[in-house]
């Protein structure tokens, strides 16, 4: 089966919501990360992505709008295990997945997701989506986890799902909070969509924030890992400047 074209997959989804795309590069030398954000109402809209030793976090961009912080202010990126791990998610879990690692829980991904479930926000129930990346330097070798916690079919009850990818150059997976607008907002269903991936950070941050919905896109965040162990190169682009 051919892989999915993420352009296609975004350009004609005008509200994915929060998205996590995660892979080797077609050179199969570097791993991929690409986590956006969008928002329809002000307060979703506005924030920025920041970056900071060790993370990234999610702030207002003005602090005067900002009216409910408690589902869009957190850490969506944090570095694990002296960075032989990174994590990325769609809420304030990165840190739950964090705490449970740098305890030396042998199951961390698992048994501290199995702690949270969706976002309180009826009658959307929003999924919480999560990644850990496990490096293994410098014998070019790294694996990944995708998860997903989301409610049974709009019921108040969370269904958790975990996926496990040996990586293959030039293949990523996506996943996404929401399968497209709606009012309730439909959430992600189905196993993470298996897509093409570009070879480079720039490449991937060009795709991701070119295809996302102009009027609801807010941030994006690359991050490219060269298997060698050599330096990582970020991109963050943020739509409020």
């Amino acid at each position: 089966m051919a892989l999915f074209d993420i352009k296609k997959l975004l350009s004609e989804n005008s509200y994915p919501g929060r998205g996590i795309v995660v892979g080797t590069s077609a050179d199969g030398k570097k791993a991929l990360i690409g986590y956006f954000i969008m928002g329809r109402s002000e307060n979703s809209r506005n924030r920025v992505f920041e970056r900071f030793e060790g993370g990234m976090r999610t702030k207002a961009f003005d602090e005067s709008k900002l009216s409910d912080p408690s589902l869009i202010i957190y850490n969506p990126y944090l570095s694990a295990k002296g960075g032989n791990i990174d994590i990325v998610t769609n809420g304030d879990q990165t840190n739950t997945i964090f705490d449970f690692m740098e305890k030396g829980d042998l199951n961390a991904f698992e048994n501290s997701l199995a702690t949270r479930e969706f976002e309180p926000d009826f009658p959307n129930y929003t999924p919480r989506i999560s990644a850990a990346l496990y490096y293994s330097f410098p014998r070019n070798a790294f694996t990944y986890k995708l998860s997903i916690l989301k409610s049974a079919n709009g019921r108040p009850v969370c269904n958790r799902y975990f996926y496990n990818y040996t990586p293959e150059a030039g293949v990523g997976h996506f996943i996404h909070t929401y399968k497209c607008d709606g009012n309730p907002i439909p959430s992600f269903y189905g196993e993470p969509e298996e897509v093409a991936m570009p070879d480079s950070a720039e490449e991937l941050a060009d795709i991701l924030w070119s295809n996302l919905n102009e009027d609801n896109k807010v941030s994006l965040f690359v991050r490219e890992i060269p298997l060698d162990g050599s330096e990582a190169k970020e991109i963050i682009i943020n739509k409020n400047k």
